[in-house]
């Protein structure tokens, strides 16, 4: 959200305060049980308040919190991750991510492939296959659902490693793979961010996982705040005190006078 949208809200938020505070002032000419009517009209303005003009402003925290820490000099860096499809145009992934300016490293860290359900015999063959297809396949892991995750040796070309398994699979099963996902590891500074997912956005790519400063203060950002129905039950709160404020004005005006007046004789003695 914009900073005029947000000052617009919050001055919105402020105008119905007002209009809230004005009902309470009425509570001369009320009687008690239209002052008790008083205080739940202003719940309920409160509550529909923090809805539509606050929460909307409260959602971006997290994102505010974020902006914040990217523009820290000297943060460390953040890792992000990709998993994308075997169809991708890597090479130009790679270049298109690597000049962008903050950028440090591209780097393929493994593959996917999803067969079929295995069975317990067909597992026992891939496990004990997997290791003789690839020497640079460093570890595997074979699922019974049929999806079989491989991590790659670091700098090892992944198309070498496709061709390896697709190889294997079509002198095996006399077929073709038509499909893998490639795990990707990108280190960029936290400034590239907005940059490198606005490229992506634009490549139909979205990042499986975050990790750094700043998406260590987005978590804790997240881990502190209320959820939605608690924070709009708070402004409905919000509006119940400005409302009392409303009707004991003339209380808390005479209060203020006194207290006023008496620390003025105190100074005069002095």
């Amino acid at each position: 959200m914009d900073i005029l949208t947000t000052v617009v809200y919050i001055i919105l938020f402020i105008i119905i305060m007002i209009f809230v505070f004005s009902i309470g002032m009425l509570k001369p000419f009320m009687r008690k049980k239209e002052t008790a009517l008083v205080l739940v009209s202003a719940f309920i303005i409160g509550c529909l308040g923090g809805a539509f003009f606050l929460s909307p402003i409260y959602d971006d925290v997290p994102e505010v919190m974020s902006t914040v820490q990217k523009v820290i000099p000297n943060n460390d860096n953040e890792t992000m991750y990709l998993d994308v499809s075997s169809s991708v145009d890597l090479d130009a992934l790679k270049n298109n991510l690597t000049h962008i300016d903050g950028v440090h490293s591209f780097e393929v860290t493994g593959i996917t492939f999803y067969m079929w359900q295995f069975t317990d015999k067909e597992m026992t063959y891939m496990n004990a296959v997997l290791e003789n297809i690839d020497a640079n396949y460093k570890n595997f892991t074979v699922n019974e659902s049929g999806k079989i995750d491989i991590d790659l040796v670091p700098g090892y070309e992944v198309n070498s490693a496709l061709k390896s398994f697709s190889d294997w699979y079509k002198n095996v099963y006399a077929g073709t793979i038509s499909y893998a996902q490639v795990h990707i590891k990108v280190v960029l500074a936290p400034s590239a961010i907005d940059q490198s997912r606005e490229y992506l956005l634009e490549e139909g790519i979205v990042p499986t996982k975050m990790e750094g400063p700043v998406q260590d203060s987005i978590n804790k950002t997240n881990s502190t705040m209320l959820n939605n129905g608690e924070f709009v039950l708070i402004s409905g709160g919000i509006g119940v005190i400005v409302a009392l404020l409303g009707i004991y004005v003339d209380k808390v005006v005479v209060v203020f006078r006194k207290f006023k007046k008496s620390k003025k004789s105190g100074r005069r003695r002095r």
